[in-house]
């Protein structure tokens, strides 16, 4: 067990959240023994770069304060190395915190959970997908979902909720099916019309939206979600379920499991952990055991 650890912060998660939730967390690890190091960055190049440098270091672990986004940077340093992630979850959607167990909006109690962990060996190898270079650990995104995101991003509104929810609106207004190329195992091509395709190694985006309900971070496999061609008022009936994971269920719904897949179709941004990822196509492959990471359960 390393003695010093990195806590990598991002001081603007949540509205600010993620700078205050740095000092109860670190106050928990120091509690435990630990000594602590602090991580910023000027941008989020700069914030991957001394992430990876602490990586390279030895720190003993890295542990990311802040949302889904920061979680994504942690990510692609801690990756494929024996390095373990924790994750301090106060951002707005907290999905990988959420699919590993883990205290949210709690920094105190999740600093504690990543002292016992480090203490006691509560360490986990889980799944990750990688797609376009980049590692994720939740949800790839492509279609109706994806849009709604290009439009929130270019909405001079804050960050949050309020704002997916208003570029929803406005997708909906303008919903329209794309023309998907499918290839998944089995080499066969699928071509379909879709409302969205979700390509998940964890179940949820979005804040719990479970899209990809009954993926397992542990099985070697992407659960992929296809909503076929449906209209307004399906679409409004369907996406509620979604919360609760009851949207498989119905009819415009269908999913497959496979270890790897190539998505082609014009005009559609692939966003993996609400980031984006650039166009497709764009093939993302499941890597078991890619990153350890501090559990309760480990």
């Amino acid at each position: 067990m390393a003695s010093e650890i990195t806590l990598f912060v991002n001081p603007t998660a949540g509205r600010g959240r993620g700078a205050r939730a740095a000092r109860p967390a670190a106050a928990a690890l120091r509690d435990a023994g630990f000594s602590v190091r602090t991580v910023l960055g000027s941008d989020a190049a700069d914030a991957l770069r001394r992430a990876r440098e602490a990586v390279e270091r030895g720190t003993g672990a890295l542990i990311a304060v802040g949302g889904d986004g920061l979680v994504s940077l942690a990510l692609q340093a801690v990756a494929g190395t024996p390095t373990p992630l924790g994750v301090i979850a106060v951002g707005t959607g907290n999905d990988f915190a959420r699919a590993l167990g883990l205290p949210l909006r709690d920094p105190a109690a999740a600093g504690r959970l990543a002292a016992d962990a480090l203490k006691n060996g509560g360490v986990r190898a889980v799944d990750l997908g990688r797609a376009g270079g980049n590692w994720f650990g939740t949800v790839l995104a492509s279609g109706f979902d994806s849009r709604v995101n290009d439009r929130g991003n270019r909405m001079r509104l804050p960050a949050g909720r309020f704002t997916y929810d208003l570029a929803m609106v406005a997708e909906l207004a303008a919903l329209r099916t794309v023309p998907y190329r499918l290839i998944l195992d089995d080499g066969v091509e699928r071509e379909i019309e879709a409302t969205l395709v979700a390509v998940g190694n964890g179940s949820s985006y979005g804040g719990g939206m479970r899209i990809c309900a009954g993926a397992r971070l542990d099985d070697g496999l992407l659960d992929v979600t296809v909503v076929g061609p449906c209209s307004r008022t399906t679409l409004l009936t369907v996406f509620p379920k979604v919360y609760r994971g009851t949207h498989l269920d119905h009819p415009v719904v269908t999913r497959h499991r496979t270890a790897r897949i190539t998505l082609a179709a014009p005009g559609v941004t692939g966003y993996a952990d609400g980031e984006p990822l650039g166009p497709l196509p764009l093939t993302a492959t499941c890597v078991p055991g890619a990153v350890r990471v501090l559990s309760k359960d480990g």
